[in-house]
């Protein structure tokens, strides 16, 4: 099995010190930039827009796995396009007709993911999985940084992991919410490609060594 990717979640970086905490990942052996894009509606949060996200690809070294919790994202896709988004990731809840924004995702050259809330089951992707380059699963309520994580999220990732090799699809997996060094190995036994990992790295007092224990725990 590969190393498992880390992707330290912006939404929890210091706003007042943007350039600083970009340039912390950038020089740290994170593999990418997760950023949530929320808009009050989808989840009862707002996060940053267009211009956080812009000023972020200007300085950001590494691809920007960007993650839109937001009802009618269709609307966006050329958007986060142009503003240099790698990966695009919508939620299965927002999206009326998933194989077309999915299509649309690709088509505007970016990867394309599907994220499911805690509550959502594995087998809504059934007739999907191979049209997907990624899988997030939330392991928390969307909404808010710092949240305790749900722990049936180690039996859904086993289930998804054995979806994904049932089709054989070429997809990563990749867990978002609650992540520590206390769960990631076990995360990545259970099937995980990519761990977001936002106040655990942030919070920390010193967040390169973080990403690097994350790293070397789950080599």
């Amino acid at each position: 099995m590969s190393a498992t990717l880390i992707a330290p979640s912006v939404l929890a970086a210091d706003f007042g010190n943007l350039q600083r905490d970009i340039e912390m990942v950038n020089a740290s052996q994170a593999d990418w930039f997760h950023i949530d894009i929320m808009d009050g509606v989808f989840v009862p949060n707002i996060s940053y827009g267009m211009p956080v996200l812009k000023a972020i690809k200007k300085s950001a070294t590494k691809p920007l796995d960007v993650h839109l919790m937001i009802v009618d994202p269709d609307r966006y896709i050329d958007t986060f396009a142009g503003l240099g988004a790698d990966v695009l990731t919508v939620h299965y809840e927002a999206c009326t007709h998933l194989h077309r924004t999915l299509q649309a995702i690709k088509q505007a050259g970016m990867k394309a993911g599907v994220a499911l809330n805690p509550h959502t089951p594995i087998t809504v992707l059934e007739s999907i999985i191979t049209e997907l380059d990624l899988v997030c699963l939330m392991s928390v309520n969307p909404g808010f940084g710092g949240q305790k994580f749900i722990e049936t999220t180690f039996e859904k990732t086993n289930q998804l992991r054995q979806l994904v090799a049932q089709k054989n699809a070429q997809v990563l997996i990749e867990i978002d919410g609650g992540v520590t060094s206390n769960n990631a190995l076990e995360l990545k036994n259970a099937g995980a490609d990519v761990l977001v990992a936002g106040s655990f790295v942030f919070g920390a007092a010193d967040p390169t060594n973080t990403i690097k224990d994350l790293k070397t725990l789950t080599k």
